[in-house]
């Protein structure tokens, strides 16, 4: 960049949802010992919508505060990052603009590609103020994530949305060149027009995800990034939590290291605290063990942050961050864990019961149940119209 300015995340928030099903509640109906939920996968509860809440509402909630603290002011793009798409054509950023007030020379533009397209959005917003340092981009990844009632996927639901205000000269991560890159055609993990849950191969979701850490790492490396030693924490994408833990172990005996558990917990363990009680959150799951990271009680104060996005079908990416001296007086730690803390437990018949809720397909107008308590929602459908308001 031509002024020598550094690029990166210069702000970070992000909202859940209304109610929460605690994994005792899942691991009793279906008499699934806890243990496989809490030790096996390492999740512990997962985040349920309320029939008025979707990615569109979990998106502008997470922007707002972002929004009130900074104003609009040089924000010239909104990303939408999200597999969950409400709309063949219509970008949701497009409401959450309307919703969040943002002026109307703004572009706005959703990017897919499974739970990857948070990073190509950050990627797209480096790009954009290397070129522009006097702009700023908002960045915003929402999911819920879906399947069907029963299946081995069910336990990993979530649903959440983060939104990154990026910038030159971040407060909180600087994020560096270069990537490492990896795209295999795979069918791991796919969700057809048709379908309102996703279709999931398990164990051939694991493996794709373990084939692109390598691959990643391979060109991170011919590209001239860090070597490992470098790094003090890293983040993965975590569609469970375990699911980090065995990329990081892939990653290190793929570089010809020792996988010494004490130093993949330092590595990893600090990166899980939301995802463990949130759930899978799709492309936003990556972010999501960042904002842990940054919450959490050590000072990270210059160090390297390692962070690797996969997305099923497959793309992945490796890149590096540095965490910027003082970001803790940045931080929204009280507001994420508000966050978490304020879902209404639900038991396991209410949880079937909006997770088999949906609008009819018949052009009619139907309002939404009211359930949130948050500052938006949707209020219903008309004329095959999504309707939103301010609470």
């Amino acid at each position: 960049m031509s002024n020598g300015a550094t690029v990166g995340i210069h702000d970070l928030s992000f909202a859940t949802t209304e109610f929460v099903l605690p994994h005792t509640a899942l691991a009793e109906y279906n008499g699934t010992p806890v243990g496989k939920y809490h030790t096996g996968i390492g999740q512990r509860s997962m985040s349920v919508p309320a029939a008025d809440e979707d990615i569109v509402t979990l998106g502008a909630t997470a922007a707002a505060p972002i929004v009130a603290r900074h104003g609009t002011d040089g924000i010239r793009t909104l990303v939408f990052a999200t597999e969950s798409s409400i709309d063949q054509a219509k970008a949701a950023g497009v409401y959450v603009h309307s919703l969040l007030g943002l002026p109307s020379a703004t572009r706005v533009v959703e990017l897919k590609q499974a739970c990857y397209g948070a990073t190509a959005a950050l990627q797209f917003a480096l790009g954009l103020i290397h070129r522009d340092p006097t702009q700023k981009v908002l960045v915003v990844a929402s999911d819920v994530s879906k399947y069907e009632l029963d299946s081995p996927g069910e336990a990993t639901q979530g649903a959440a949305a983060v939104a990154m205000l990026v910038t030159a000269d971040p407060a909180l991560v600087r994020i560096e060149d270069p990537s490492g890159l990896f795209t295999a055609d795979v069918m791991d993990f796919w969700r057809p027009n048709y379908r309102d849950a996703a279709l999931v191969d398990g164990q051939e979701s694991i493996g794709a995800y373990l084939q692109a850490v390598q691959g990643t790492w391979k060109d991170y490396s011919e590209q001239g990034g860090r070597p490992l030693e470098d790094f003090g924490a890293f983040c993965y994408h975590q569609p469970f939590t375990k699911m980090a833990y065995k990329a990081h172990r892939h990653l290190l005996n793929s570089a010809g290291r020792d996988t010494d558990e004490a130093a993949v917990e330092r590595a990893l363990g600090r990166t899980t605290g939301y995802n463990a009680v949130i759930g899978n959150s799709y492309t936003a799951s990556v972010y999501l063990g960042l904002a842990a990271l940054l919450d959490g009680a050590e000072d990270l104060d210059g160090q390297a942050v390692g962070f690797l996005s996969y997305g099923s079908g497959s793309v992945a990416e490796f890149f590096a961050g540095t965490v910027v001296p003082g970001y803790r007086e940045h931080l929204r730690t009280e507001a994420h864990r508000e966050a978490v803390e304020r879902r209404q437990p639900i038991g396991y018949d209410r949880y079937r019961e909006l997770h088999e809720w949906g609008f009819p397909t018949d052009g009619g107008d139907h309002p939404t149940p009211a359930g949130t308590t948050g500052p938006f929602r949707l209020a219903g459908i008309g004329g095959h119209k999504r309707i939103y308001e301010k609470r």
